[in-house]
């Protein structure tokens, strides 16, 4: 686990695991941590390592419902939880999914945890919508496709952007069960606009960028969703994500 600061009052913490990215913003005296990392040793340290960098959250936010979004609550279970209403209604739809999906996860990795994932009460937010963090306020936009729910997060004031699992340097599109291509086009079209206003950008895996480099990755992502509209099994993959692992989404997001 590494946390590298890319504002005085953000903080991005990257788990070992597929650089899953945990975001943390601080003003006026109080701060929020956005997804988490995944390993049991770095949800352990995450508390320790926030306080002595000065970060220590007063509440937890998850970007969508997949469940290595959701571990903040290992790290804190005492803080309140909120989320998108739509990633609300997925958790109450689907009653036990993260936890399932996080034990299958942790089974093939050799994972043992000291107790099993407990979300407790969610606090549902509109979005879009405003939530104040001290002086300042976060934007909740819109972010679906990827999945069916999703929240893409604007601390205007620090220019800093964390979008969920789109914008990614090391993931393609992935459309997993209950996305679409087209409500991930309107994503990226709704975020276009943010991410020029931004001076950083976090995906929820990979490295944080700034706003020329993520506008190149965002063109990238537009023109691999017209390939798999398309249905080409054989698409030409962007620089460094023409991995294998990436190919193998690939023929997962052309069987949806």
């Amino acid at each position: 686990m590494r946390a590298v600061s890319v504002h005085r009052d953000a903080l991005v913490v990257t788990s070992r695991l597929w650089q899953t990215n945990a975001t943390v913003l601080r003003a006026g005296g109080e701060a929020v941590l956005i997804d988490s990392p995944y390993f049991p040793d770095e949800l352990e340290a995450l508390p320790a390592l926030l306080a002595q960098a000065g970060f220590e959250p007063d509440g937890l936010l998850a970007t969508h419902a997949d469940f290595d979004h959701l571990l903040g609550k290992v790290a804190f279970p005492a803080l309140p939880l909120g989320v998108g209403e739509e990633t609300a209604i997925r958790l109450r739809a689907e009653p036990g999914a993260a936890q399932r999906d996080l034990r299958d996860h942790d089974d093939e990795l050799y994972v043992t945890r000291p107790a099993p994932l407990s979300l407790g009460a969610v606090q549902a937010l509109p979005v879009p919508g405003r939530l104040d963090l001290g002086d300042a306020e976060l934007e909740l936009h819109p972010a679906e496709g990827h999945t069916a729910d999703g929240v893409a997060v604007f601390a205007r004031s620090l220019g800093v952007l964390a979008v969920g699992d789109y914008l990614s340097d090391v993931e393609i599109p992935m459309i997993s069960p209950g996305g679409s291509i087209d409500a991930y086009r309107a994503t990226l079209a709704r975020l276009a606009p943010l991410v020029e206003e931004a001076d950083t950008v976090v995906p929820g895996h990979g490295s944080p960028r700034g706003r020329d480099e993520t506008l190149r990755i965002l063109d990238e992502d537009a023109d691999y969703l017209d390939a798999l509209e398309r249905g080409e099994e054989r698409p030409a993959l962007p620089d460094g994500r023409a991995t294998k692992g990436q190919r193998g989404i690939h023929e997962e997001n052309l069987t949806r």
